[in-house]
């Protein structure tokens, strides 16, 4: 049995683990409900463009934009999303396995498949096991529309510059505080609704300028916004499975506390027992 200080110790050291435990949750959860109105006010605005970008695209004519160019697909970009801190369960792990799936699915199809990670865990799971084209960690801890638009900027001249055919991003969207989901997004290339699109009145769209030049600006800045969302969602996700890997890990610290005060107690009161019964068989000997 253990002896009574090595099990005290060890109460104290859990105590002090779960005061860690609960500050974090309690930090990830004044950062969710931020990083979660961020989430809500960016998807309207993403999914908008992604409406109109379809409507402009299936409406092009003549010789099309080069982002929406259909290339024989033998080069794959896969952007992993990941976060830069660990302690949030299964947030990390979960998506990067989807993602070694997905690459070894694909294996057959392309002939070349690169990898950029954006967030530290995803390029530390990855290193390993293919090789990581481009890594960005350290700028997911206050993601804004100047880092998105970086990003897309150098996934863009790739795809002119065809260093690569094919651009599928991978992050956790964010559902609820314990859910989120693991979600594939094709960036490039575009696809086009079919010509003469038409609202649900039924109105056909009359565009000014030209959809050409419509094309030429909103068609960049599609990638900005997508970017820009997974990443918001990711870190929404991340702050969110944080809070609930602390606070599952906060409940199990106070059951061992409680386990290790109960066996504390008893090997207290053992000790207490066996003093007495030696003072008791002295005092015995002692009369005989």
């Amino acid at each position: 049995m253990a002896s009574l200080k090595s099990i005290k110790k060890r109460i104290v050291s859990v105590k002090n683990t779960r005061q860690i435990t609960k500050a974090m949750k309690m930090v990830s959860a004044a950062k969710l409900r931020r990083a979660q109105e961020n989430v809500v006010a960016a998807r309207p605005y993403a999914q908008k463009m992604g409406e109109v970008l379809q409507s402009l695209a299936g409406n092009l004519e003549g010789d099309l934009h080069p982002l929406l160019e259909k290339r024989d697909a033998k080069k794959l970009l896969l952007i992993v999303v990941t976060s830069d801190r660990g302690l949030c369960g299964g947030f990390n792990s979960n998506l990067c396995k989807a993602g070694e799936r997905y690459i070894k699915e694909k294996q057959a199809e392309f002939e070349q498949i690169s990898i950029m990670t954006v967030g530290r865990k995803g390029y530390e799971f990855l290193k390993n096991r293919h090789t990581v084209y481009k890594n960005f960690s350290n700028i997911l801890s206050k993601p804004n529309y100047q880092t998105a638009a970086m990003l897309a900027q150098d996934v863009i001249e790739g795809y002119l510059t065809e260093e690569y055919d094919q651009v599928v991003m991978l992050f956790n969207s964010f559902r609820t505080v314990m859910t989120q989901d693991i979600t594939f997004q094709q960036l490039l290339p575009i696809e086009p609704e079919e010509k003469g699109a038409v609202d649900e009145a039924g109105v056909e769209f009359i565009y000014e300028p030209s959809v050409d030049d419509l094309l030429t600006q909103i068609l960049p800045k599609n990638i900005e916004v997508q970017i820009f969302k997974a990443m918001l969602e990711s870190v929404a996700g991340e702050h969110g499975a944080r809070m609930t890997a602390m606070d599952s890990a906060s409940k199990n610290a106070s059951e061992m506390i409680g386990k290790l005060t109960l066996q504390y107690n008893r090997a207290r009161q053992a000790a207490i027992t066996t003093e007495l019964m030696e003072i008791i068989s002295g005092a015995e000997s002692i009369k005989g």
